[in-house]
C-alpha cells in the first residue's frame, strides 16, 4: 500500500484547483478573474496554505493575525474570516474541500498545493508566456521553495491508506458500523487492544454514528462458532458487518514510518467492499498517538455525515476524555472486554489497575463504580464513583452523563435527579443504551414504576438486541410484576442469543423459587458452584428460601458459607449484608439475641447503607431502640437525598420504634411518607434480598396493635399479592401468619384460621425451637 506525502512551504504565489494565490499583491484569482477576499480571511488563506495538511492551532492562527486583541475579539473575528474565506473559495462546511475545521483545535487546508512557476518549469519553453527575463526570474524564484512528492511503500501489514482527496459516501442516520482491531506492525504490544477502545471512546462521543456494542459483537462471534475474545481481523469484522445488518466495518492500523507513527482507517461497505471513506494522521512520538487517533475519528464523523454543529459540539480529545497513559487505557480495555462474558466481580481488579497507572483516569474510576454497585458494594462504589465525579471535567459529555447519572444513582440516592438526567441524556444520545438501563435496572423499580422498566429495558434490546443488561433488567421487571413466565421467556431470549452473566443464575433461582420448581433451583444451585459472581450469591439465597420454610439451622449454615466466600474474594461489604440478612432472620422469628450478635457482626464488617439499614432494623425488632435510634440517625445524615433511605428505610425504622414505645398511631402516621414507593424495590432488596414492603409490613403491625384488624389484614395482604417484589424475605412467610391474627382480631375466624394453617403448613418442616413458631401454634390452638 502507498501513501503520498506532499510538503509545502512559504511562497510568493500558491496554485490549487481552479485558484492562484499571490502572497505579495495580495490577490485571488479564479481561473484569472480576481475575487474579492477582505485583510484578515486572505491572511489566513495564506497561513493555511503554508501549512498545507497540517493542522494549524488557533493560538497560532490568534498570534499571526490578531496580536494583541482581546480572546473575544478573535474567537468572533476568527468565526468571520473563515466564513468569508469559505465563501470566496465555494467551499462547503459540512463536506470540505479545501477549509477543514478540525473541533476545538483549529483548521487545516486540504488541497494540493503547487505554485504555478513549478508547474510552468515542467511544460516545455516554447509553451510558457512571458520574456526571458520573466522566465529566468521564475526559475530562480522556484529555486527557493520546495515541492516534492515522496511514496513510501509501508509494511503491508500495517495496512496504511492511500491519502488523498476524495468524495466520502455518507452514512444514513440509522446506519450501524463495526470497529475492528487496529492492525499493529510497530512490533509494540502497548497499541493492541487499546487504539481500539481509545477509537470507541472518540466514536461514542457522536449522537449520529451507531456503534455495535461489545457484547453484541461477542454475542455474533459466538454464532460464528468464534471464541468470545477473538481478534477482530478485517475478514472477521466484516463477516460480523454483515450479521448485524451493519453499513460499514472500520479497519484501523499503524505502523513507523521513520521516526513517526502513522495512524489510518478506513470505513468498507461490509456488502460490496466498496471504500467509504480513508483517514490518515502521524505521530511525532509514541505520546502523541493517542491526540492522532483523536484527528481521525474527527475527520471520519464529520466526513460521512455529522453535522459539523454536533463534532465540534460533542468532540473531546481522547487524552483528555480518558487518559494520557496508553497502559492505563489498554487496561481499561482489557476491563470492557471481559466484562461482557465474565460479569461484574471478574473486571473489578482490572479497572483497578487502570485507575492505578493513573489516579485521574475518571472514565475508569465511574465503571468502578458502577462494578461494585452491581456486586453490592455500595461504599466502595461511592467511593470509586465520588472520584469520577470529581475529575467529570476529563470526560466526554457523553460520558459526563454516565458519571452524573452514576453519583445520583450510587452515591447521593436521589433517583429523581438521576431520572431526569438518564431522561436527558437519553435525549442527546438517542443510540445509546446506557441510559434506558440505568432507568430500568435502578431508578424505576426502586420508584415501583416497573412497567415503565419493561418500557425502558424493550427500548435498550432494540436499540442493541446483544445488550445482556436489558435482557437482566426486563426479567427482573417481569418477576417484580409476578409474570414469571414472561420473566423465564426473556432469559431464554438471552439464551438462545448466547447470552450468558452470572446474575441469571440467580435469577433462575429466585423464579424456580417463586414458582416452586425445586428442579430449576437445585439446577441453578448446581451452575452456580465455583463461578465468580455466583458463587458466594447463591448460598445466601438459599438461606433465604430455607428461613422462608423455617429451616433456621440450615440456614445459618448456609449464610455461613456464603459469608466465607465473600471474605475469601475480599469482599467485605457483601460478608457484612449476608450477615445483617441473617441478623434480620433471626430477629423476625423471635432469637433476640442471636439478632443483636449477627447484627454487631455485620457492623464491624462494614458500615455500607444498606448493612446499617438491616442492622438498624434488627436491633428495633430486637429492642435495641438506643442502637437502632443511632443508625437511623447515621442514615440520615449521611443520604439526606436517598430516595430509599427518605421513603422505606427511615419510615420503617422510625415506625417499628415507635411501636416499642406503644405509639401505634404515630406509627401509622409516620408511615405516610413511604406511600409513594412502598411497593418499590429498594436499595437493600436489590442485593441483601430484605428490605421490600418493609413500610406495609410495619403498619400492619401498628393497625393490629391499634386493634383495627381490616386495616392490618389489607396491608398483610399487600406483601402476599406481590410475592415477586418480596421473594424470599422472612416477612414474605410472616404476612400469613400476621393474616391470621389481623383476621381474628376482626372476627374473621375462619379465614384466621386458614391463614395460621397456610403459616404452619408452609412451616411443617421448621425448626421446633423458633419463638415465632411456638407462639403460632399457641395462637392457633386458642382459636374458636
Amino acid at each position: 500500500m502507498w501513501t503520498l506525502v506532499v510538503e509545502t512551504r512559504a511562497a510568493a504565489t500558491y496554485q490549487f484547483g481552479p485558484f492562484e494565490v499571490n502572497a505579495v499583491s495580495g490577490e485571488l484569482l479564479k481561473q484569472g478573474r480576481r475575487i474579492k477576499l477582505q485583510d484578515q480571511p486572505f491572511r489566513l488563506l495564506i497561513i493555511l496554505l503554508e501549512n498545507a495538511g497540517q493542522v494549524v492551532s488557533r493560538e497560532e492562527i490568534q498570534n499571526r493575525i490578531w496580536q494583541g486583541n482581546t480572546f473575544v475579539d478573535f474567537d468572533s473575528g476568527l468565526r468571520v474570516a473563515v466564513r468569508k474565506l469559505r465563501e470566496a473559495l465555494g467551499d462547503d462546511v459540512e463536506n470540505p474541500r479545501y477549509v477543514e475545521t478540525i473541533p476545538k483545535r483549529g483548521y487545516r487546508f486540504l488541497g494540493v498545493v503547487a505554485q504555478p512557476a513549478d508547474v510552468r518549469n515542467q511544460l516545455p519553453a516554447s509553451e510558457i508566456p512571458g520574456t526571458n527575463a520573466e522566465r529566468v526570474a521564475r526559475s530562480k524564484r522556484s529555486q527557493n521553495w520546495v515541492f516534492f512528492v515522496v511514496l513510501v511503500l509501508v509494511s503491508a501489514g500495517a495496512a496504511a491508506f492511500l491519502f488523498f482527496i476524495h468524495a466520502p459516501r455518507k452514512l444514513a442516520a440509522e446506519d450501524t458500523v463495526v470497529l475492528a482491531d487496529f492492525a499493529n506492525s510497530t512490533g509494540d504490544p502497548v497499541f493492541d487492544g487499546t487504539l481500539r477502545q481509545g477509537m470507541v471512546v472518540q466514536l461514542e462521543q457522536s449522537p449520529f454514528l451507531g456503534l455495535i456494542s461489545e457484547a453484541r459483537i461477542q454475542q455474533t462471534l459466538r454464532l460464528m462458532g468464534q471464541p468470545p475474545d477473538a481478534r477482530l481481523t478485517p475478514e472477521i469484522a466484516r463477516e460480523i458487518c454483515e450479521r448485524t445488518g451493519s453499513a460499514a466495518v472500520l479497519e484501523g492500523s499503524i505502523a513507523i514510518l521513520g521516526s513517526q507513527y502513522v495512524l489510518g482507517l478506513r470505513a468498507k461497505n461490509c456488502r460490496t467492499g466498496d471504500v467509504l471513506d480513508e483517514e490518515q494522521a502521524q505521530a511525532v512520538r509514541k505520546e502523541n498517538v493517542l491526540d492522532a487517533l483523536s484527528q481521525i475519528a474527527s475527520k471520519f464523523r464529520a466526513r460521512v455525515g455529522e453535522s459539523l454543529t454536533t463534532v465540534e459540539k460533542h468532540d473531546k480529545p481522547l487524552a483528555e476524555a480518558t487518559t494520557p497513559s496508553l497502559e492505563a487505557l489498554k487496561a481499561y480495555g482489557a476491563a470492557w472486554q471481559l466484562q461482557s462474558s465474565a460479569g461484574s466481580a471478574a473486571v473489578v481488579p482490572v479497572f483497578k489497575r487502570a485507575v492505578e497507572i493513573d489516579p485521574k483516569f475518571a472514565l475508569a474510576y465511574a465503571a468502578l463504580g458502577r462494578m461494585y454497585a452491581d456486586i453490592g458494594e455500595s461504599d466502595l462504589s461511592a467511593e470509586s464513583t465520588s472520584k469520577a465525579y470529581d475529575l467529570r471535567d476529563r470526560v466526554s459529555d457523553r460520558e459526563r452523563f454516565f458519571i452524573s447519572a452514576s453519583f445520583d444513582l450510587q452515591v447521593t440516592g436521589n433517583m429523581e435527579k438521576a431520572r431526569q438526567t438518564c431522561e436527558l441524556w437519553a435525549q442527546t444520545y438517542p443510540r445509546d443504551t446506557m441510559p434506558h438501563a440505568f432507568l430500568s435496572g435502578v431508578v424505576f423499580p426502586i420508584t415501583a414504576n416497573y412497567e415503565k422498566g419493561i418500557e425502558e429495558s424493550n427500548k435498550a434490546i432494540a436499540l442493541d438486541p446483544g445488550f445482556v443488561v436489558g435482557y437482566w433488567n426486563l426479567a427482573y421487571s417481569y418477576e417484580y410484576l409476578d409474570r414469571l413466565g414472561e420473566a423465564e421467556n426473556t432469559l431464554q431470549r438471552a439464551a438462545e442469543r448466547k447470552l450468558e452473566i452470572p446474575d441469571f443464575l440467580l435469577q433462575r433461582y429466585d423464579i424456580a423459587f417463586l414458582k416452586g420448581d425445586m428442579a430449576g433451583m437445585q439446577q441453578a444451585a448446581a451452575l452456580g458452584q465455583g463461578r465468580s459472581g455466583a458463587e458466594e450469591w447463591i448460598p445466601d439465597h438459599e438461606a433465604f428460601v430455607l428461613a422462608y420454610s423455617g429451616r433456621l439451622e440450615q440456614a445459618r449454615s448456609m449464610s455461613g458459607r456464603a459469608e466465607g466466600l465473600a471474605q475469601q474474594a475480599g469482599h467485605r461489604e457483601q460478608a457484612a449484608l449476608f450477615e445483617a440478612g441473617a441478623a434480620l432472620r433471626e430477629a423476625f422469628f423471635g432469637n433476640t439475641p442471636a439478632a443483636k450478635q449477627r447484627a454487631s457482626r455485620a457492623l464491624e464488617l462494614s458500615r455500607d447503607r444498606e448493612v446499617e439499614y438491616g442492622a438498624a432494623f434488627t436491633l428495633a425488632l430486637a429492642g435495641d431502640a438506643r442502637r437502632s435510634e443511632e443508625l437511623a440517625s447515621d442514615l440520615e445524615r449521611r443520604f439526606p437525598e436517598d430516595t430509599s433511605v427518605r421513603f422505606s428505610y427511615l419510615p420503617a425504622l422510625q415506625a417499628r420504634l415507635a411501636l416499642n414505645d406503644g405509639q401505634a398511631a404515630k406509627a401509622v402516621e409516620l408511615l405516610q411518607a413511604s406511600v409513594p414507593y412502598e411497593l418499590g424495590a429498594p436499595h437493600s432488596s436489590m442485593h441483601g434480598l430484605f428490605g421490600a414492603l418493609y413500610p406495609a409490613y410495619v403498619r400492619g403491625e401498628a393497625y393490629l396493635a391499634a386493634h383495627k384488624g381490616a386495616e392490618a389484614a389489607a396491608e398483610f395482604q399487600k406483601i402476599v399479592d406481590h410475592r415477586g417484589i418480596v421473594v424470599s424475605d422472612p416477612i414474605a412467610a410472616l404476612a400469613r401468619l400476621q393474616l391470621g391474627r389481623a383476621y381474628a382480631l376482626s372476627g374473621d375466624t375462619a379465614k384466621g384460621k386458614s391463614a395460621y394453617q397456610d403459616f404452619l403448613t408452609l412451616w411443617k418442616d421448621a425448626d421446633s425451637d423458633i419463638p415465632i413458631l411456638k407462639q403460632a401454634k399457641r395462637e392457633y390452638a386458642q382459636l374458636k
